[in-house]
């Protein structure tokens, strides 16, 4: 074996700046991290948010559960008037009826109603004196051509008022149509009638019907 011995002309790696080196190259990554760790909390909350939101969103809404006519005049004649009975879709967000309006089409127009306020406003006690179509009901009195009014049903919590009639879980509400004032006129037999109730938020109760060949009683069932 030859020895070499020392080479004077080459010089080693200075520690020194491979430390700087190192410690730079720390400092990025550990940089990089945090900045990663922050985005990926913000997506996930903002995700579960978004989750949040939809869900309540798809499950809110109306659920229209039957809607009656009246004919007065009965046998024959047209139906003056609609109830139209509705409560909250169960675990969705509470309903503003203030917000609310119904559309509906009897074939040859239609109508946009919002609510009418405290003046087409009926409560429980009323009810129970009265039958749904009893022109002494003020959610009947007071109507025009492009509002409904409320006739309350249930309310267990007291969250129904004239002035600020919202909807929520247990509670369940007739929303009056005078047909006369809406359309210009009745409903005639074998009449196709379509539209919807829309809340502000959430899904729509749909209103499907064809009223009957003939009108034999004054209340008559239509959807």
């Amino acid at each position: 074996m030859v020895w070499k011995g020392l080479r004077k002309d080459r010089k080693g790696a200075i520690g020194i700046e491979i430390l700087i080196v190192f410690i730079a190259i720390v400092l990025v990554a550990a940089v990089s991290a945090a900045v990663l760790i922050q985005t990926v909390g913000f997506l996930q909350q903002k995700a579960t948010a978004t989750g949040r939101e939809t869900t309540q969103e798809v499950a809110s809404g109306i659920k229209v559960l039957k809607v009656t006519g009246y004919d007065p005049n009965a046998p024959g004649g047209t139906i003056d008037k609609l109830a139209i009975y509705v409560e909250p879709n169960t675990g969705g967000q509470d309903v503003d009826l203030n917000k609310t309006k119904i559309i509906i089409n009897n074939g040859n127009k239609q109508v946009v109603l919002m609510y009418g306020g405290s003046s087409v406003f009926s409560n429980e006690s009323d009810l129970q004196n009265n039958d749904v179509f009893s022109s002494t009901l003020s959610a009947w009195q007071n109507l025009n051509n492009n509002t409904f009014g409320i006739i309350v049903v249930e309310d267990p919590d007291g969250s129904l008022s004239g002035s600020y009639p919202v909807l929520n879980s247990g509670d369940k509400v007739i929303l009056t149509v005078d047909v006369t004032k809406a359309f210009g006129s009745g409903l005639n037999p074998r009449t196709k009638v379509s539209g919807e109730v829309r809340p502000e938020h959430g899904a729509p109760g749909i209103i499907e019907f064809t009223t009957p060949p003939a009108y034999t009683t004054n209340i008559i069932e239509l959807q």
